[in-house]
């Protein structure tokens, strides 16, 4: 395989077969750093992601353009005996695969780690399920729905103990598992520079809600007692939660007793800083929702830009509570270059996120749009020596699909 790209990764050789979200995710993430990652989807339909729509832009799904782009596509019928022939090709001198098929899917494809590390003793092989490739649940499927409520994140998520368990806005235990893996794989490859091996990465959806719980876990491990859910404060700290205000919202994080001394002066309240309620971080955390009740009304008195200069002159952090649609035109998501825009091979420029991680000399680069289904299938055949009337055959018997 190959593939110019800037990055850390120029020159990692990625196989990813998965779709819809977490394996896409993990993909993208090699691809941002430089990775020549070729995405096979499935013979017909591809990804399923690509049926999410609404939204879409002219036809395109609009999810599948953010969880895609930086990759080379091929669409492959891995049900023939000639489409596995051409992923066992790819396979071969590739230094990554990522899958996330249900437990058994490859091995029944004859494609197991087992079988393709006998061609390729450094393959690092990434497996992406619901609950792991072992353990009582490793059989089942997984989505983020069902990881939330299980790893316990929507038992803390939502307003209070007495309402409806709310699940996280993104599909959370999806992007951390993506991210996961994306660090288990680099991990694996860091040892195969010493050894020469490669070796299997298994991470799961259900396992990248339990990391989130972190906070939680460390109090039901220490108390006996699963934490309920607190709305938008924190389980150790207080004051440190949103409040409302003359025209919006704001977050407050007086997270440690320095801050909190500031606070009193700036709300115009400073008999609160010697409340018997309030002296220590204990003792709010004890009066966390008398203490929110002595605070609320007091931002309601003004408006939200005159609360955060107020407390940025006093070193008590805070923000607005912005939309995704306020987020995105931000100065510092500009400035940080999280909206950037690349080039679709139908649609032209596309907006889209760009990489949260900056490198001083190996820049990670969006270079390329999504793939359009089998985009890139005649390219990649070429390299992996097929001919021209090899390819064409190949599409008439409906094992690839190539754009017209």
């Amino acid at each position: 395989m190959s593939a110019t790209h800037s990055g850390p990764l120029n020159g990692l050789a990625v196989v990813e077969l998965a779709h819809i979200m977490a394996g896409p995710v993990c993909g993208r993430m090699l691809a941002d750093m430089g990775a020549d990652v070729i995405k096979v989807e499935r013979v017909p339909g591809g990804d399923t992601a690509r049926g999410f729509i609404p939204p879409d832009i002219d036809g395109e799904s609009a999810a599948f353009m953010m969880l895609n782009r930086n990759k080379r596509g091929i669409a492959v019928d891995l049900k023939k005996p000639a489409g596995k022939e051409i992923l066992r090709r790819l396979l071969k001198t590739a230094d990554v695969l990522i899958e996330n098929y249900r437990k058994g899917t490859m091995e029944r494809l004859g494609l197991g780690y087992d079988e393709l590390r006998q061609d390729n003793a450094g393959l690092i092989y990434c497996e992406i399920s619901g609950f792991g490739r072992t353990g009582p649940y490793s059989e089942l499927g997984g989505f983020d729905l069902v990881a939330q409520g299980m790893s316990g994140l929507m038992s803390i998520t939502g307003e209070g103990p007495d309402r409806p368990p709310v699940k996280c806005g993104p599909p959370v235990t999806d992007i951390t598992a993506g991210l996961l893996a994306t660090m288990g794989i680099l991990a694996a490859y860091i040892e195969r520079t010493k050894t020469g091996k490669g070796q299997r990465v298994d991470t799961s959806l259900f396992e990248a809600g339990i990391t989130q719980t972190f906070w939680q876990s460390a109090i039901a491990l220490a108390t006996g007692t699963s934490p309920a859910p607190m709305g938008s404060a924190h389980p150790l700290n207080a004051p440190y939660e949103a409040f409302q205000t003359a025209d919006g919202w704001l977050t407050l994080g007086a997270s440690s007793q320095v801050v909190w001394e500031r606070l009193p002066e700036v709300l115009g309240r400073p008999e609160l800083l010697h409340d018997r309620r309030f002296l220590h971080n204990e003792d709010r955390m004890a009066h966390r929702t008398e203490l929110a009740d002595e605070l609320a009304p007091v931002f309601r008195q003004r408006r939200t830009l005159e609360w955060l200069e107020r407390l940025e002159a006093a070193g008590v952090p805070a923000g607005p509570v912005l939309s995704v649609g306020e987020m995105l035109a931000d100065p510092q998501t500009k400035a940080r270059d999280m909206v950037v825009e690349t080039e679709h091979q139908r649609l032209g420029p596309v907006q889209t996120i760009g990489f949260p991680v900056k490198f001083s000399e190996t820049p990670a680069a969006i270079e390329r749009g999504a793939p359009t289904l089998g985009q890139h299938t005649t390219e990649i055949l070429l390299e992996l020596g097929y001919s021209n009337s090899d390819i064409d055959r190949l599409a008439a018997d409906q094992v690839v699909i190539r754009p017209e």
